[in-house]
């Protein structure tokens, strides 16, 4: 049994004390260095630097001690189990180092790698010096600085293609730039500000970004080797921007002070892009056919859907239901043409011209409309620029012809001289001069022929006698130019006869006495047939 050290008690339980004067606890140092390497030092000393009680041996007592077998302590050792016996096939199973066979192997080889082991590794740290490039300073510098120039795209190469302007703007701030549609007006086009969104433009990308989805992924800087920056805008210079070519034909004043300040390019003159226009191309029209008018006809030529010829309203708001009549008669070798009488109308609001032949009794001719309304052209004119017959051309004497047949004027009704005097500018003094003789000695009184008497029907002179008595006993009679543009109203082939009904209609109209048996007598001698009324004849008993 040990004894406690101190106090001269055996070390047990209710046998030890502590000091209660002791104040230091601190254990020596046992970690230390030598030549650069840690070593583990043995404690001399205890807590608080107390003498350790332990037995020191000497080295000689340490070498007997090594010296002494372990029979002695542990007695006799027991023999080990014989070994297991292992076949050849399973002892060297696994096992190639083949030289103490005598085979011989060629030199190590490289092992091929694995594509995702060396995806997995780590890449090697780079390094890269940062540049003394400031982007706040550029963005305080220049900002709200904006280069301006004019470009064109012109696609006139391709099908349906045409020349188009645009604007570039190139900001200083971060070299981003935005190209701008020039609208015109009614250009067909919808009013899209932006072909391209303000952003840098690649310039030159690297040869691996050539199949880079762009139009799904933004272009970053390690798809591109050179962006585009201001000294690549230059007045007189083709860009390719989206695949599209612009050519820069002019900019504004600040960016040409900016080239000359911070490029030295002073010259950047305006490049004149403007393309003359093609003289027009003649348009020839085919042949005339003779079916309707040219101009009905040459609309053809104009459109795929040919629409009317334009008409002038104004002419035809002011010349409504105005008509020019005349009596001629057709230069015809034949013996049975001369006696023929035709009613030329001139409808003065299309310039169109309708023919009306009068029937008569035991002729052997049937009247009626000889020609409906059409413009007529005067003979040897042109086809491509055709003239047709004016007001003018009708007087008497005159010769007029109409597909070939030829009619002299012989006679006009009042309304005629009336027209031509109030626009006198319009005919020529030699046929003015001719309708106002011949109205003179129609209204005047028949000259007497020495030796000669005129052959009269009798039939016609019962007719003048008849419209001479009402004249003289009509008091207040109403105007004969209201009357006969009544009856014009509805005779619209303009032949100079109304149907029965419509006539009785308009006299009740206007409040003409038709009960009168001198106006009963003039109705049954102006009647042509059953359902007819000639009332040029009939208009003549109204005169003023």
């Amino acid at each position: 049994m040990a004894s406690n050290p101190v106090h001269g008690l055996p070390f047990l339980p209710g046998m030890s004390f502590k000091d209660s004067t002791k104040t230091a606890f601190h254990r020596c140092q046992t970690l230390g260095y030598r030549n650069g390497y840690a070593v583990v030092q043995r404690p001399t000393l205890g807590i608080g630097g107390d003498r350790l009680q332990v037995t020191q041996l000497s080295q000689a007592e340490l070498d007997d001690l090594a010296s002494k077998a372990p029979l002695l302590t542990y007695g006799q050792p027991k023999q080990a189990p014989p070994a297991e016996f292992i076949p050849a096939h399973v002892a060297f199973d696994k096992k190639v180092f083949l030289e103490s066979q005598g085979i011989e192997l060629n030199p190590p080889e490289k092992m091929a790698l694995d594509p995702y082991t060396e995806l997995r590794k780590q890449p090697l740290r780079k390094y890269v010096t940062p540049s003394d490039f400031d982007q706040l300073k550029q963005f305080l510098t220049f900002d709200k600085q904006v280069l301006r120039f004019y470009a064109i795209w012109d696609d006139t190469d391709s099908m349906f293609g045409e020349c188009r302007t645009y604007i570039i703007h190139y900001y200083l701030m971060d070299d981003t730039v935005e190209i701008r549609e020039v609208h015109e007006r009614n250009n067909g086009r919808d009013p899209f500000p932006l072909l391209m969104n303000r952003q840098r433009v690649p310039k030159v990308l690297v040869k691996n970004a050539k199949n880079f989805p762009q139009c799904v992924l933004e272009i970053s800087d390690q798809e591109v080797l050179e962006w585009y920056t201001a000294k690549d805008f230059l007045v007189g210079k083709s860009l390719t921007i989206l695949g599209r070519t612009f050519f820069i034909y002019d900019c504004d004043p600040f960016t040409r002070q900016y080239y000359k300040e911070k490029f030295g390019i002073s010259d950047l003159p305006r490049i004149d892009v403007s393309k003359k226009e093609p003289a027009p191309v003649k348009q020839e029209l085919p042949p005339y056919n003779g079916y309707g008018l040219v101009e009905d006809s040459a609309q053809n030529c104009f459109a795929l859907i040919p629409k009317a010829p334009r008409k002038d309203v104004i002419k035809m708001l002011l010349n409504d239901n105005k008509v020019l009549r005349y009596l001629a008669a057709l230069e015809s070798p034949i013996p049975e043409d001369k006696d023929r009488r035709f009613v030329f109308s001139y409808f003065l609001a299309t310039d169109m011209i309708s023919i009306f032949e009068p029937p008569v009794r035991n002729s052997g001719i049937i009247g009626g409309k000889y020609l409906g309304r059409t413009k007529v052209i005067k003979p040897y004119s042109s086809v491509e620029n055709p003239v047709y017959y004016s007001p003018s051309d009708f007087f008497i004497g005159a010769v007029i012809e109409v597909f070939g047949h030829r009619f002299v004027i012989l006679d006009t009704d009042d309304y005629v001289l009336k027209y031509m005097e109030s626009n006198a500018a319009q005919y020529s003094p030699e046929a003015l001069l001719s309708v106002q003789n011949h109205v003179r000695k129609r209204e005047g009184p028949a000259p007497e022929l020495e030796n000669k008497q005129t052959e009269v029907d009798p039939g016609v002179q019962e007719l003048e006698v008849l419209i001479d008595t009402i004249q003289k006993q009509l008091k207040d009679p109403p105007c004969k130019d209201n009357i006969r543009e009544a009856f014009q109203i509805y005779d619209k082939e303009a032949s100079g006869y109304v149907d029965k009904e419509m006539f009785f209609k308009v006299c009740d109209s206007l409040n003409l006495p038709v009960d009168d048996s001198l106006i009963k007598e003039l109705i049954r001698m102006c009647s042509h047939g059953e359902d007819k009324i000639d009332y040029y004849n009939f208009v003549r008993a109204f005169s003023n």
